[in-house]
């Protein structure tokens, strides 16, 4: 939906209003052409239904509009007499069309000075649970929202079972493209299985102002680009069309930002010529293969005392030889002292060793994870020559992300040794967004744009700032399940994260002593 389709639909929307509503503004003492008068005709609602002028506000965020709705006409009918179960039923049934009823067939008499308690516990219930739903969307969708670790992808920075709030105002909030949606659920609705949304209408992409950009070495929660795709590297040419802020979530460290080039030799990141330097608390991982002497491991010291959680696994029994999953250098250095090991050899793809599932997936480059590029990582304005060497690098970027950008569709393809864009040659293109290079710690078990390529702007969610909750899934008890160490930590900064949970706890027996003593004095 284009931004010419959503003010069609918003004057649709008014037309269909006053239609149904002047003559009961009427009956309120107003004048019937206050009906017609946009966002005015809003403010003049809420003085009649006796509710707050700044409601009108929330009519204007998505998702959150579609629970005002019902409460607004349902409110309207009332106002006018009409309080029974039946009218309550028959307004949301008809999409609030009810009203026209009401309006043009229909004595309503205007009751002005109506209670707006609930007349029973259940309708009052239902009224406490709605605002409780209408904050916490807005909370969910505009400030912060929970999200959980799945994968070890960044360990030890963020290890699986951790539990997070994530900002959405550092970066600045996105706006709910899918404007119909379930709210506070991402694709799927729990126990249900189903689509959580319908794909139509789909608004502008639009976000509000952050007070950061994405900077290099954030931890970035964003929607996985290629999950529209039901298999990135499968030609079948099946699709789960996803709208963008319906794409599954993703969570790695953005290692290059827009203008960056980037480049991978050993398993090391090159940014623009140099290595790049990670933030203390960053632990990169990588695999290695063991030559034991034959007295095998204690899988439990392995991760208490070296923190290999990711596991160790046979290579060659005769040979005695073990594959590390993942291990930190600081903890690899520990792990040499071992018993049981007699050498270690870092696991490294050869340059010129070609992976077929590394970007950009065409099978015309020898890169692999551990030796990859140079590329360029694109920057909104910035140009760059199309050529039979760089179309596979931003094809997808052109023709899907690029065109998401625009809400138009792009045909980039290739005639001989000329590039072609829509049916036009071209010779470069200037891109209209930022993009970004996302990679998880764990170099060796992550799934990231290695794989699958750069990350748009528009898909970027939010900033992990705080974990308040860590389980370990390989705990035996409920007592070491808990990363008590973890609790009430923040994700970004320096040195060891220092746990805020006895100052909270603190904080909570402050405020229940404050008012437990306001209380007994008044």
């Amino acid at each position: 939906m284009s931004f010419f389709d959503l003010l069609l639909f918003i004057l649709f929307i008014q037309v269909l209003h006053f239609f149904g509503t002047w003559k009961l503004y009427q009956s309120a003492g107003r004048h019937w052409w206050e009906a017609a008068i946009p966002v005015y005709n809003a403010i003049v609602l809420f003085k009649i239904i006796n509710r707050p002028w700044w409601w009108v506000f929330l009519l204007f965020v998505p998702i959150v509009n579609l629970i005002m709705f019902p409460v607004i006409w349902v409110e309207t009918a009332r106002s006018f007499g009409k309080n029974t179960t039946t009218d309550t039923i028959l307004q949301i049934l008809t999409l609030g069309l009810y009203t026209y009823y009401i309006n043009y067939f229909t004595s309503h008499t205007y009751i002005e000075d109506r209670s707006l308690k609930a007349k029973s516990k259940s309708g009052d219930f239902v009224g406490s649970i709605l605002f409780a739903i209408v904050a916490a969307t807005i909370v969910h969708t505009y400030i912060m929202q929970p999200f959980t670790i799945p994968t070890s992808s960044l360990e030890k920075t963020l290890l699986v079972g951790d539990f997070l709030f994530v900002s959405k105002f550092h970066y600045g909030a996105r706006v709910p493209q899918t404007a119909i949606s379930f709210p506070m659920v991402h694709d799927t609705i729990p126990l249900a299985g189903v689509k959580s949304y319908t794909k139509e209408p789909q608004l502008p992409y639009m976000r509000l102002p952050g007070f950061q950009t994405v900077q290099r070495n954030d931890i970035v929660v964003f929607n996985w680009p290629v999950d529209t795709v039901r298999m990135f590297r499968d030609n079948s040419g099946k699709h789960y069309d996803k709208p963008i802020d319906k794409k599954s979530n993703y969570v790695k460290r953005a290692v290059g930002v827009a203008g960056d080039s980037l480049e991978i030799v050993d398993g090391k990141i090159l940014v623009n010529n140099t290595p790049l330097q990670l933030s203390e608390r960053a632990k990169p991982q990588y695999s290695y293969l063991v030559q034991g002497k034959g007295q095998g491991f204690n899988m439990r010291s392995l991760v208490e005392i070296y923190g290999i959680t990711d596991g160790l696994q046979w290579i060659d029994r005769e040979r005695d030889l073990y594959q590390v999953n993942a291990i930190t250098e600081d903890n690899l250095a520990k792990f040499e002292n071992h018993p049981n090991v007699k050498t270690v050899q870092r696991i490294i793809s050869p340059k010129g060793k070609a992976d077929a599932g590394i970007f950009p997936n065409n099978g015309k480059v020898d890169w692999n994870r551990d030796n990859f590029g140079p590329i360029y990582i694109p920057e909104s304005g910035q140009t760059v020559q199309l050529d039979l060497e760089s179309f596979s690098l931003y094809r997808r970027v052109i023709e899907v992300y690029e065109g998401e950008e625009m809400g138009i569709d792009q045909k980039l393809e290739v005639r001989g040794s000329q590039v072609y864009l829509n049916g036009n040659p071209v010779d470069e293109y200037t891109f209209k967004q930022d993009y970004y290079w996302m990679m998880g710690d764990n170099r060796h078990n992550s799934e990231d744009s290695r794989y699958w390529g750069y990350v748009p702007q528009n898909h970027v969610v939010g900033k992990p700032v705080f974990i308040w909750m860590s389980l370990d899934g390989n705990a035996s008890n409920l007592v070491d399940k808990v990363r008590w160490e973890r609790l009430f930590t923040t994700v970004g900064g320096e040195g060891k994260p220092t746990s805020y949970l006895v100052y909270f706890l603190i904080g909570i027996v402050l405020i229940i002593g404050y008012n437990y003593f306001i209380k007994k004095k008044k």
